[in-house]
């Protein structure tokens, strides 16, 4: 084996070296070192020995508190200086070198045709099929310990470990027991390609068809893993319900990973057909990976099926992460029919976590008024909110206010903002804007108008949605002469119109109120301003303008 070729190597060139016939040459410990640290074979903790084909197993033992300095050579029986290995040492206990081949050698396991086979294994890249004939030659006799290194042995390719498990599966008096399949799963695992995946599970099929009681739940949950690693849910899937063809019930495990290979893939119908055998077999993983079920759940639109995972969760007076929780909250508020969980789900809250929970308060809140259009519920927890914390934030209140004014409760919403001044939050353009759409859509354009006049006076600069809402409803009474002038005070504000904004105008102005000359102007002043009107709006002024002409021509 190596080791002895190395060990006998470097004594042969010590005693060559102290025996040399020149008086000229001193037998030092440095020179000595020297000559034989240029050996390929030779290891210090700075120039460590590695060999491609060699097994980092074995030297890993190594010691590696060899010191350094000149001053370690002992002095020999004549009083000389010679290197660490002397006559008298065996070749397995070196100074500065631990080499546990007693340990290997009492384990049944013949170490020199370990190493050879570990040789092969890491030197012949994908020739399996010439390995076979190279393992016949070296007459080995398997067990379970002596594959079982092999299989542990890094730096193998996962292709030969499974050639290698094929071939000692046919050899007469070897048997494959449960440690060393698991032994060949995990190694083969430890790769990353698909081909060595379904190359190691279809030999683990045959397997659990051939051999009784070798299978075990570990073994197949370390495969759907690596399927779930690999991005491949189908596969990952195929290994859960192989459960039951073996004898297995699966463990909490069990479903977590194949939920899990299943959601990376986007595979959301099987993921929830699985997640309801796991809620049904009562068999959940712990608080964490519940969490990530949840969120996986719920980026793939199940939020409904994740809502299930958190009832079977509080059921065991368990708690899954708060990042989950707001998730789940979040995504019911997207659907009508869920956003009653999430109201529900906010009772969960404790007063302590109450505090930080602004973010699913408010996305109640919002569903609750776009979704369902129950305002009178959002506003209900927005006062609970008050009461009872968390203090609500400047997008609570406007969502309630967007709400009243959409139903045309102006006077609720005037109520509203008022409440949010008093709490010392300042209503900000969208508060205003939504208000001021509120009267515009009821026509009640006086009010409207004093709201921009607080929008003003509150902030010195509006956006356009602000002045459109009330051009709109200018337009809507056809009072084109105030929608015009409002154009104008949005420049003098220092709000820029639009090319949608000039557009609607120049439209309302010719259909509804047939003034070309008006909406001529607009055109030219948008030239002006570098935006250009469409062909459609521009085709519109001159047909109402040939219209108009060609009234004047018929009447006289």
């Amino acid at each position: 084996m190596w080791r002895s070729a190395a060990f006998s190597l470097f004594k042969h060139a010590a005693k060559k070296f102290r025996t040399v016939h020149n008086p000229g040459v001193v037998c030092s410990s440095s020179s000595l070192l020297d000559l034989v640290s240029k050996s390929p074979l030779f290891s210090t903790p700075d120039k460590p020995f590695f060999v491609l084909s060699q097994n980092p197993r074995f030297f890993s033992n190594l010691s590696h508190d060899i010191d350094g300095d000149d001053d370690s050579a002992v002095e020999s029986e004549e009083g000389g200086h010679f290197s660490p290995i002397s006559d008298e040492n065996d070749g397995t206990q070196v100074e500065g070198f631990e080499v546990d081949a007693d340990k290997i050698e009492g384990s049944g396991v013949d170490v020199d045709k370990l190493e050879s086979v570990l040789s092969l294994l890491q030197s012949s890249g994908d020739a399996v099929g010439s390995l076979e004939s190279s393992f016949r030659a070296l007459d080995l006799i398997l067990n379970e310990e002596f594959v079982v290194r092999v299989l542990e042995t890094p730096l193998v390719p996962a292709d030969n470990l499974i050639g290698f498990f094929k071939w000692a599966w046919k050899i007469p008096g070897f048997s494959v027991t449960t440690r060393t399949v698991d032994a060949l799963v995990r190694a083969v695992c430890q790769s990353l390609r698909k081909k060595d995946a379904y190359a190691l599970w279809d030999l683990v099929k045959e397997i659990g068809e051939k051999e009784n009681g070798v299978l075990n739940v570990d073994i197949l949950n370390e495969l759907i893993t690596q399927f779930a690693k690999l991005g491949k849910g189908k596969a990952g899937l195929e290994v859960f319900n192989a459960f039951g063809a073996y004898g297995f019930e699966p463990n909490a495990d069990s479903y977590y990973f194949t939920i899990e290979a299943l959601c990376r893939r986007s595979i959301l119908d099987w993921a929830s057909s699985v997640c309801e055998k796991m809620l049904n077999a009562g068999s959940l993983p712990d608080v964490e990976k519940v969490g990530n079920i949840i969120s996986w759940l719920c980026k793939g639109s199940k939020a409904n099926d994740a809502y299930l995972v958190y009832l079977s969760m509080k059921e065991r007076k368990k708690s899954p992460p708060k990042r989950s929780i707001n998730f789940l909250i979040v995504s019911l508020c997207r659907e009508d029919e869920t956003i009653s969980m999430a109201v529900d789900m906010l009772d969960d809250f404790s007063v302590e976590d109450r505090k930080y929970a602004i973010k699913p308060y408010t996305s109640v809140i919002q569903g609750l008024c776009r979704r369902s259009k129950d305002v009178d519920g959002a506003k209900r927890l927005l006062l609970k909110m008050i009461e009872a914390g968390p203090p609500p934030g400047n997008a609570a209140f406007n969502f309630v206010i967007s709400g009243l004014s959409k139903a045309g409760e102006m006077e609720e919403a005037m109520k509203m903002m008022k409440l949010m001044e008093s709490r010392g939050l300042k209503p900000d353009v969208y508060s205003y804007s939504v208000i001021m759409s509120g009267y515009a859509n009821g026509g009640m354009m006086e009010e409207a108008c004093r709201v921009l006049s607080l929008a003003k006076k509150n902030h010195s600069k509006l956006s356009p949605v602000t002045y459109h809402t009330l051009i709109r409803g200018y337009c809507k009474l056809e009072e084109f002469d105030k929608a015009v002038a409002l154009l104008g005070e949005m420049k003098d504000h220092g709000v820029q119109p639009n090319t949608d904004e000039y557009s609607k105008l120049i439209q309302s102005l010719c259909l509804k109120g047939l003034d070309w000359k008006t909406a001529e102007k607009l055109q030219e002043e948008m030239k002006e301003n570098g935006l250009y009107l469409n062909r459609v709006t521009r085709s519109l002024i001159r047909a109402v303008k040939e219209l108009e002409e060609e009234e004047g021509l018929a009447t006289e």
